[in-house]
């Protein structure tokens, strides 16, 4: 392979840490990597035949590839989601790829400000495919990290770390990236952030490496011609894209061009620090009801809503997934299963074609994003705050695609949209708390709430509408003096994106999401020691339709999809001086049907051991380092409350 169709390592980003350069990167030649999908293939039938005993039903597949071990002593972690095949299904034409190349191999030590940084040259092929494979290994002690992916200003990948072991964890996640193919048809600065710590205690590197197939498969599935960002946009001094909210302000402007037919944004957003936990926050009134045992809890109420706004006016909302992290709540959860969507963190799109026929002038328009949680509440009545805690790592994307028959580029059209469309939204809230003491005391003993929101949504232009319908409820009580926490959740969401030029409208879009939250936490902490109890129930649902075969980047897929995943479980987690001892049940039902086929299974694991369905059998025995010393040791830290500090 021509060597400019490789990676080649910025100077900068290389040099990191004291690093050595990454060694020359070659494709795969054709022959070897039949020869390598053979036996891979062979082992994986064996395996599963071993395994279950069982056939797959026509159209369905079972956990398998991630349930591999590297070795005897390295924990296998994973996500469990649909597998993406990395192989083209034809005999590939004259001239386009079937390569592969390695992106990026880097250990992220004391990576803070640090993060890779290396120049992407496409390969000298004709491709409409890219899959990606992402393999990270670890050994010692070290919290769960975010990282971000970016192609110049453009975050395309958001992921997170495990908590490793003393004896090494390995996890590995391929990802479909085809829908970014505006980006991977020409040179880019790769940049992948992956802040990490290193000190006397915290010991572990976190090893990554990044492969990439190209291939032509022939599809008739449409990608955005141009996508733009709307990050801070910092590639061009090595760093990473993203904006931390509410420090920055996260508005860029862009030129969009005129003969465009639709336009979506996709947001990219999580808390961190104190946001992590927003789903378990109070609301500001409460925030010191427990001052002397818990210390200050954290406000602005459970509610979060991420806003996009053109030129100051509301495009659309999102209402945040709760992602748990694998440090998060009680670390045994998540041996070896980690949370829903943590090694990908899914981005809700917002179809913006309704504001075309202003955007399209030629003219600078502004694209903003803010984070907002409730204010005070009065009457049980809260507006959304002007902000939130610290901090939301947040960016976006503008999908463009260009030509075809719905254009805006009709001067009629123009005329009568040249004020932007009618944007018409609801937004409302009923609030209930109290708090009981004890009368001896004076202390606070317990305190309950409920909070419940909605909103509508609809941005209409004469050629496109965009519509959205939200509920949100939260029910959450504290006893013990706040040591104990009991948060039930749901949040229901139906987004429609419709194109009214036709004789009769033409659903674009419409998706219909659920993500249902219950979480049990009580922890004791004393001179001889803490001690956390957990157990938790949720699941992230969704439903796709569409008359059009465009790449989802919420759905990870093509066409209309369905999505049903569920976790369950419980864990403890115990430190006495000389001793730290974890525990954990969890138990995942994933089902999700796309492109004809559905994957079908539960998977449940105790104490870093896998077992599939009931059966008492272990999948494989694994060294599952329970008591060992893990990334996040303070109760706050796992918690988002009482003692201690959140984690660096």
């Amino acid at each position: 392979m021509d060597e400019k169709s490789l990676l080649t390592p910025n100077e900068k980003g290389s040099n990191h840490c004291g690093l050595e350069d990454p060694p020359p990167m070659q494709a795969l030649s054709r022959r070897s990597r039949r020869r390598r999908t053979t036996f891979i293939l062979c082992i994986f039938t064996v395996l599963l035949a071993i395994l279950y005993g069982c056939a797959a039903s026509p159209g369905s597949v079972l956990l398998g590839q991630n349930v591999l071990q590297s070795d005897s002593t390295q924990l296998q972690v994973f996500q469990v989601y649909k597998p993406v095949a990395s192989e083209p299904p034809h005999r590939v034409p004259g001239g386009g790829c079937n390569t592969e190349l390695l992106l990026m191999r880097h250990e992220f030590g004391f990576s803070y400000g640090h993060p890779f940084v290396g120049n992407y040259v496409p390969p000298q092929c004709d491709f409409d495919t890219v899959i990606m494979t992402m393999t990270v290994t670890s050994k010692g002690r070290q919290f769960d990290r975010l990282a971000l992916m970016f192609l110049g200003d453009t975050e395309v990948f958001r992921t997170s770390t495990a908590e490793p072991t003393p004896n090494g964890i390995i996890w590995t996640y391929v990802k479909d990236m085809s829908l970014y193919m505006a980006l991977w048809a020409e040179p880019q600065k790769l940049i992948f952030d992956l802040g990490n710590l290193i000190d006397d205690t915290y010991t572990g590197l976190f090893d990554v490496t990044l492969t990439v197939v190209f291939s032509l498969r022939l599809h008739d599935i449409r990608t955005a011609d141009v996508i733009l960002p709307i990050s801070a946009r910092r590639s061009a001094e090595d760093s990473p894209s993203g904006f931390n909210i509410p420090a920055d302000n996260a508005t860029v402007t862009h030129v969009i061009p005129n003969d465009v037919s639709r336009a979506v944004v996709s947001i990219s957003a999580c808390g961190q620090s104190t946001e992590e936990f927003w789903y378990s926050h109070v609301l500001s009134s409460d925030i010191y009801t427990f001052n002397e045992t818990t210390g200050p809890l954290y406000g602005h109420s459970p509610f979060r809503e991420v806003q996009l706004f053109i030129d100051g006016k509301m495009a659309g909302v999102v209402w945040p997934f709760p992602i748990i992290f694998t440090g998060g709540i009680a670390p045994g959860f998540w041996r070896p299963i980690v949370g829903i969507d943590a090694f990908d963190l899914r981005e809700p799109e917002i179809d913006i074609t309704p504001f075309l026929p202003m955007l399209t002038d030629g003219q600078a328009h502004s694209f903003g994003i803010s984070v907002v949680g409730l204010g005070d509440v009065k009457d049980g009545v809260a507006e959304t705050s002007e902000t939130v805690g610290s901090y939301w790592v947040v960016t976006g994307k503008i999908f463009i695609y260009l030509g075809g028959e719905a254009t805006v580029n009709d001067s009629a059209m123009k005329r009568r949209s040249d004020s932007g469309p009618v944007i018409l939204t609801k937004f409302g809230s009923n609030i209930a708390h109290e708090w009981q003491q004890n009368p001896s005391t004076g202390m606070n003993e317990s305190l309950s709430y409920t909070v419940q929101i909605s909103r509508s949504l609809s941005v209409t232009s004469p050629s496109s509408r965009w519509t959205q319908s939200l509920t949100f409820s939260n029910s959450a009580s504290f006893s013990d003096q706040g040591r104990a926490q009991l948060i039930k959740q749901v949040t229901d969401t139906t987004s429609d994106s419709l194109d009214l030029m036709g004789a009769k409208d033409i659903v674009v879009s419409k998706i219909t999401s659920s993500y249902p939250l219950e979480v049990y936490s009580a922890y004791r902490s004393n001179a001889s020691g803490l001690e956390i109890t957990a157990s938790l129930s949720r699941g992230l649902q969704f439903s796709y339709q569409s008359d059009f075969s465009y790449y989802s980047p919420f759905t990870l897929v093509t066409g209309p999809s369905q999505f049903d995943a569920t976790q369950f479980g419980k864990a403890t987690y115990q430190s006495t001086p000389g001793t730290l001892r974890s525990t954990g049940d969890t138990t995942e039902v994933f089902k999700e049907s796309s492109a004809g086929v559905t994957y079908d299974v539960r998977v449940r694991a105790v104490n870093g051991t896998v077992f599939q369905g009931y059966d008492p059998s272990p999948v494989f025995n694994q060294s599952t380092d329970q008591d060992g010393p893990l990334g996040r040791h303070s109760i706050k830290a796992m918690l988002g409350r009482g003692p201690g500090k959140n984690r660096p």
